[in-house]
């Protein structure tokens, strides 16, 4: 059975493969213009910076150098139920140095098309087992982010040798410039 997460909450990870889910609806009426969201990685170390360029995961880089993170590819619409997008994670793989997975969303070209996640709607992030596909856990992200262009939906972070999930549903005003300015 899945665990619910409120915004601030941890839960433990206890399986070594994983897929994270994360889904969205839009409101294409409002801005006349298709909305492309974007999953993003950022695999981090202790200095919450990136291990190195290539451990920020996302459409134009799909794996991470030591294979623990796979994005599996970019939805141009969001159209249709379920996962949006998806993102592998491997922990028996993962870089001894990382110590933080931070799972961002951002909105392509967000202010030539007049966007933001106010637009956006049943947003969600969820982990469940790459083996049996049994849920392990769900955030759902409940906050009205009117002016917001990207979002933190979450973050995996290794704490005495235990990795948790937190549901982080933070909103940034800018792009996916600004996480990589922020974590680079």
């Amino acid at each position: 059975m899945a665990i619910n997460l409120q915004k601030g909450q941890r839960e433990a990870i206890s399986a070594p493969k994983f897929t994270i889910g994360l889904g969205w609806d839009t409101n294409t009426s409002s801005t006349g213009s298709a909305f492309d969201l974007d999953a993003s990685v950022f695999i981090m170390g202790d200095n919450k910076k990136l291990l190195a360029d290539e451990y920020f995961v996302f459409y134009n880089n799909t794996k991470s150098p030591d294979e623990a993170v796979e994005h599996t590819g970019d939805n141009l619409t969001g159209a249709g139920e379920g996962d949006d997008e998806q993102v592998k994670v491997d922990l028996s793989k993962i870089s001894a140095q990382a110590t933080e997975i931070c799972i961002v969303v951002t909105i392509h070209e967000a202010a030539e098309r007049r966007q933001n996640f106010g637009q956006v709607r049943n947003s969600f992030i969820r982990i469940f087992d790459s083996a049996t596909n049994a849920e392990i856990l769900k955030y759902e992200l409940e906050e009205d982010f009117s002016i917001e262009t990207a979002v933190e939906f979450g973050r995996i972070y290794k704490r005495n040798n235990e990795w948790k999930f937190e549901a982080v549903g933070v909103g940034m005003k800018g792009g996916l410039q600004d996480y990589l300015n922020k974590y680079n």
